[in-house]
């Protein structure tokens, strides 16, 4: 437990860093907020109406300081403002009709993929020198080796546009988003398919080869004889003893892959047109959405910040060398 509170308070300081940063940075680059979004509308209107359009876009000349504690206080409560590129409405609302589908988007890829490339690893690595370990992690590799954005637009082409097999893109088929019916649900699954299989694909061979190498030194350790010398029957050393240490590596890489779930499905979501938060980030910032874009960011930052500390409290329960403070 003391390990696990360090690790949450070192998380809030982090996040209170992050808050503040995300904060400052758009204020101290050349060009502020309030007159980029101004400038557009300077020759046209009056400065009567100038100063009517920065009130309705909650656009404030008050000194940093209040800015600041505004903001805190705004965040507190969830008030992120008004989207400047869907004016009037709230950044809360446009970013929840996005976050979901990024969050089925890349949680369905990551799981698919650790699970897939952890058993395999651990198969090649039990049966080392056998036909999964010679052929699977060179060609999941080799795969894995070419551009995901020239990858996923070839198999756009070939599987979508070519053969008809997947739909040409979107997240769904009709105009709205279709209701929790059998039918609307096959049509969100029927597009899921193929971003979900190109991401699978380019990240398949990093979990296999990871968990295979760790698998393998893992193998060598003496407690997995002792444990064969006690009786235990192959399958539970492998599975009780071996899989779970060797496990510890890649649990740390789910972290990183859950967190970057928000940010790292920008280009997937922009070859499929999968209207996710990393296609409203691209939108964001080619409309010069300011309060769109720092609410991105936010929540980009905070969810690396929560995955990975859910992953050091995983780890502190998979390895008590963690939880005492040993040497890993």
């Amino acid at each position: 437990m003391h390990f696990i509170l360090k690790r949450l308070g070192f998380y809030l300081l982090a996040a209170f860093v992050a808050v503040s940063v995300n904060f400052f940075i758009p204020r101290l680059a050349p060009g502020d907020p309030a007159s980029t979004v101004i400038s557009t509308y300077s020759g046209t209107l009056t400065p009567e109406a100038l100063t009517s359009l920065r009130a309705a876009y909650g656009l404030s000349d008050a000194p940093m300081h209040e800015q600041y504690l505004a903001y805190l206080g705004n965040i507190l409560r969830g008030d992120f403002g008004l989207s400047l590129s869907q004016f009037p409405t709230p950044v809360t609302d446009v970013v929840a009709m996005a976050i979901g589908w990024s969050l089925l988007l890349g949680l369905t890829s990551v799981s698919i993929g650790f699970i897939i490339g952890c058993t395999l690893g651990a198969l090649a690595a039990w049966r080392r020198g056998g036909f999964i370990d010679r052929v699977v992690p060179p060609v999941l590799l080799f795969l894995g080796s070419f551009p995901y954005f020239f990858l996923a637009l070839l198999l756009f082409y070939l599987l979508s546009f070519r053969l008809g097999w997947f739909p040409m893109g979107r997240a769904y088929s009709t105009i709205n988003p279709p209701g929790f019916t059998l039918t609307g649900i096959g049509d969100i699954l029927r597009h899921l398919a193929l971003p979900v299989f190109t991401v699978v694909l380019v990240s398949l061979g990093s979990w296999t080869l990871n968990m295979r190498n760790a698998m393998i030194g893992v193998l060598s350790e003496d407690y997995l004889t002792l444990a064969e010398a006690k009786g235990l029957t192959p399958r539970r050393v492998a599975l009780a003893h071996a899989v779970r240490t060797a496990l510890l590596p890649n649990v740390t890489m789910l972290g990183a892959a859950i967190g970057g779930v928000f940010s790292g499905q920008l280009l997937t979501e922009i070859v499929f047109s999968y209207p996710g938060l990393g296609f409203l980030l691209l939108q964001a910032v080619g409309s010069v959405d300011y309060p769109l874009m720092q609410a991105l960011f936010l929540i980009i930052t905070l969810s690396v910040l929560t995955a990975n500390f859910l992953v050091d409290t995983l780890y502190a329960f998979l390895d008590p060398r963690v939880r005492t403070g040993q040497e890993v």
